[in-house]
């Protein structure tokens, strides 16, 4: 019996390095999410007159040279009260000090509900781009933002989950103004979105979906589904939400070359 033990010993340190090698160490999500985490802010809009000054409407990342801000589309207001002097901002850092931008829209694709910014000052920590045609569906995904606002402080939350669908869709407008003719043609023209398996909230509209164990971006969240009314989302959320592929985010990008 002693023989038959020592040999199924032996056995197990000869497939050792086989079964280490079906089971591959990753990258903790907890080491990738301190490296995401700085390059994701809050994007809103700042008036002094106003209390609070600052009022959040979403989240957004830093992409490029760090001057850069990716967020939705329906993120950034139509309209700025400028006679009573309320401008774009972006906050980043954590905390109840967080850092404050000023920020001018250069760049918006109705379609796929993209805006980028460029901020004033230094540049900001920034998030890598990754290859959104490589998703597939399973694959596990998380992102972070601003699910309620900054009510306390800015504080980031993560959440995970998975890729659960890839499936066309088309986006509504967000308003009237924004059905032109060219929209209107583009509406019969669906495109593929990311369907998550993952707990999402409206302030999270921008969030970077990135890979658990690179930190990689690819997908921008859009849309929560909602399953009763938008009073009702923080109480019962779906787990339901979407995300736009970052490949069309690159091609907005495309037409920034120019831009000072």
């Amino acid at each position: 019996m002693k023989k038959v033990f020592l040999r199924f010993v032996a056995m197990l340190v000869a497939l050792s390095p086989m079964l280490f090698a079906a089971f591959p160490a990753q990258a903790g999500l907890s080491e990738t999410i301190a490296l995401v985490r700085p390059g994701v802010v809050a994007v809103g809009t700042m008036q002094a007159t106003r209390r609070p000054p600052a009022k959040l409407r979403g989240t957004g990342f830093v992409i490029g040279d760090g001057t850069l801000v990716v967020t939705n589309a329906h993120v950034v207001p139509e309209v700025l009260a400028v006679e009573d002097k309320e401008y774009l901002a972006v906050f980043a850092g954590r905390g109840k000090h967080p850092i404050r931008r000023r920020a001018r829209q250069v760049a918006m694709d109705l379609k796929y509900d993209l805006a980028i910014l460029k901020i004033e000052g230094g540049s900001l920590p920034m998030l890598q781009l990754g290859d959104s045609d490589q998703v597939r569906e399973g694959q596990s995904i998380a992102f972070t933002g601003f699910p309620i606002g900054a009510v306390l402080g800015l504080y980031p939350v993560t959440h995970r989950g998975i890729v659960s669908a890839i499936s066309p869709i088309v986006l509504p407008a967000q308003s009237g103004r924004q059905l032109s003719v060219s929209m209107i043609k583009r509406l019969r023209d669906p495109f593929d979105i990311f369907q998550l398996d993952a707990t999402a909230y409206p302030g999270n509209s921008g969030s970077p979906i990135f890979l658990p164990k690179t930190g990689e971006v690819i997908g921008v969240l859009n849309m929560v589904f909602i399953k009763e009314t938008k009073e009702t989302v923080l109480e019962k959320p779906s787990g339901i939400s979407y995300a736009i592929p970052i490949k069309h985010l690159k091609a907005l990008l495309d037409t920034l070359k120019d831009e000072p």
